[in-house]
């Protein structure tokens, strides 16, 4: 039984290396939809709509006697970064922090979701 000559580790590493890229090309190009799925997944993105009739005035705490920010026109699709407890509006302690310009606080009873419930802060 002869024996072979044992590779450099030149000749090893480049082995790997090229195992590595070849899995890494594999994955890319058989599922780019699930990779991209992946990375919308880590930030999730949560919608509203102003339902207040003369619009709603956006605070810098969720609380209604807090500084107004700014004011959003009935109707508008605000982003939503999550959901917290305040001060009571209408049987409601929920408020959304809202992310369209400047960061604000709505009265989640003025405004409607538009799918999922937005996440606890």
């Amino acid at each position: 039984m002869a024996l072979r000559p044992r590779p450099s580790v030149a000749t090893r590493l480049s082995i790997v290396l090229a195992g590595g890229a070849l899995a890494a090309a594999t994955v890319l190009t058989a599922a780019p939809a699930a990779v991209a799925d992946a990375a919308n997944n880590d930030a999730p993105v949560y919608k509203g709509r102003i339902t207040a009739k003369g619009g709603l005035l956006l605070r810098d705490s969720p609380t209604r006697g807090s500084k107004v920010v700014r004011h959003e026109p009935h109707g508008k699709v605000v982003h939503i970064f999550c959901k917290a407890r305040g001060q009571y509006v209408h049987h409601n302690d929920r408020w959304y922090l809202l992310t369209d310009g400047t960061w604000a606080w709505g009265a989640a009873h003025y405004i409607a979701n538009i799918g999922p419930a937005p996440r606890w802060c």
